[in-house]
């Protein structure tokens, strides 16, 4: 199985590492480390050594609670990254819902969009850069010729999943969305070995809902589409863990690296195809020893 890019035809036979590169001074987990360029370049090139397989460049926070962020300081913070990053050899992925950002770093080159809305998001100024601006991420990714494109599965918005998060049985509910919109794309001419499906972990789901996901894991993957898992550091591990206390902001959350060390190496024995991770030389050597059994 292979995800073709717009650079990169990436080979999903082995498990692949996304390195997170957050480009924001508020993120959950490393916000304001890497807010400058060369800080976030710098942290580029030490995820690579690490053993990276994929660069994912963010500029905007979607931690529970968190703000929108306007257009114009989201293209500040991640064009100027995806423009140095795209020279580095490796596919760059950049996370993002806003179309008029999708169609600038697929204009630098970008080989993936990943898209915590699954392209849902309708852009609320189309005027934008006088008058040319996407109207929504569907629009960008089925136009652009071979883009890679994430889609991600989220209940409600980063603001309030977390109040008010879904009820029921999930793994039914994420399934049945994300093939929908998976389906969507292909009517629109983006051929299936372009997508990868992410459940969400966290975006809108109990901590005993998040686990399900991990539990049933494989039937997300009827439909045929590789699977993204994004565990890293998230606050159901903290849950489970008695780590719940530590503050986002503190060293409580950099103390998660275990668990999420360990929920990426169960999310790929159940069939992920890429885990997306803060701690990547831990994660890769995690997965050279399950390699190693099998």
């Amino acid at each position: 199985m292979k995800w073709n890019t717009s650079r990169f035809s990436i080979d999903l036979t082995s498990p692949k590492v996304m390195g997170i590169v957050n480009v924001t001074p508020d993120s959950f987990s490393d916000g304001g480390q890497h807010a400058s360029v060369s800080a976030a370049l710098r942290h580029c090139e030490k995820l690579l050594k690490d053993g990276a397989d994929i660069l994912d460049i963010g500029g905007e926070s979607t931690r529970p609670g968190a703000l929108p962020l306007a257009l114009d300081e989201e293209l500040a913070r991640v064009l100027p990254v995806v423009r140095e990053a795209v020279k580095l050899g490796v596919p760059v992925s950049v996370d993002t819902y806003k179309p008029v950002v999708m169609q600038a770093v697929l204009d630098l080159g970008a080989d993936i969009i990943n898209d915590i809305w699954a392209l849902r998001w309708m852009e609320a100024n189309p005027a934008h850069n006088g008058g040319s601006s996407p109207t929504d991420g569907m629009q960008v990714v089925s136009r652009h010729p071979g883009c890679g494109v994430c889609l991600m599965h989220m209940h409600g918005d980063p603001l309030t999943m977390q109040i008010a998060p879904m009820e029921g049985d999930v793994v039914p509910q994420v399934q049945s969305f994300l093939e929908r919109r998976a389906q969507d794309l292909q009517e629109r001419g983006v051929h299936k070995d372009r997508i990868v499906i992410d459940p969400g972990i966290g975006f809108g789901k109990t901590v005993a809902q998040n686990f399900a996901l991990l539990a049933r894991q494989s039937e997300l993957l009827t439909g045929g589409y590789p699977l993204l898992a994004g565990w890293s550091r998230k606050s159901s591990l903290a849950a489970v863990t008695g780590l719940a206390s530590g503050s986002v902001t503190s060293l409580g959350v950099h103390e998660r690296m275990v668990p999420s060390v360990v929920a990426a190496l169960l999310a790929v024995e159940r069939g992920a195809a890429i885990v997306r991770v803060h701690d990547v030389r831990e994660t890769v050597q995690a997965i050279q020893v399950l390699s190693a059994i099998k």
